[in-house]
């Protein structure tokens, strides 16, 4: 059965999720997820995609980027997942797969949905009860996001870059955004929209991708 066509579209921003194989963890401890991060640098360094959000979960990632063109979102994974896999077997003294198929994506509107994705994003160690605020937890873009912390890994979204007129409003804006949780309805219609790796946002935005990906 042929596979269904990713959609990309320039400059709309996608959510990415990768699993590890059988949900069996990805990161085993703070070596592998400081190297996960210094390959997905370099691939940035010279692909060209925009990360605006990320986060590392045992067994998952969560990625919030831009690029211009399917096939750059393509290389990136292709390059990241398989370097990544062949250093956590090298070091963990395994073989096989790491990764549980390909990555799901689907496109997020940037106007009402972009910031709603990102903080779901960052807010995964809390809803996991690792952590109980965000930014107790490293493996995330929260701090840089929100307290300055220099992140290489990051560029800004616009929406982003909306929310004040210099670094430290919107490093105060983005943290108010933190102190009402999500509704379910929010976090429901990013699962399921993740799940079926089409689109998430207002009804005519909807209309448009599905239009486009006929």
């Amino acid at each position: 059965m042929p596979r269904t066509r990713r959609l990309v579209l320039p400059g709309i921003p996608l959510h990415i999720i990768q699993r590890g194989v059988n949900r069996q963890s990805c990161f085993i401890d703070d070596a592998d997820s400081r190297r996960y991060l210094a390959y997905l640098l370099s691939y940035l360094a010279t692909i060209p995609c925009q990360l605006h959000a990320y986060v590392l979960m045992s067994n998952h990632i969560h990625f919030l980027l831009s690029t211009q063109e399917a096939a750059h979102l393509s290389l990136l994974m292709k390059s990241l997942n398989q370097r990544y896999a062949q250093y956590f077997n090298w070091r963990h003294g395994r073989s096989g797969s790491l990764w549980e198929g390909r990555y799901k994506s689907c496109l997020v509107q940037s106007e009402r949905y972009l910031l709603t994705c990102q903080r779901y994003i960052e807010l995964n160690p809390v809803r996991a009860g690792i952590a109980a605020l965000p930014g107790q937890y490293r493996w995330s873009s929260y701090r840089g996001n929100s307290q300055g912390r220099l992140d290489e890994l990051l560029t800004p979204h616009p929406v982003y870059l909306s929310l004040g007129a210099t670094l430290t409003e919107r490093q105060k804006t983005y943290q108010s955004l933190f102190q009402e949780n999500l509704t379910e309805q929010s976090v429901a219609q990013l699962r399921s929209a993740i799940h079926a790796e089409f689109a998430v946002g207002d009804q005519e935005f909807l209309r448009r991708v599905a239009k486009i990906s006929r």
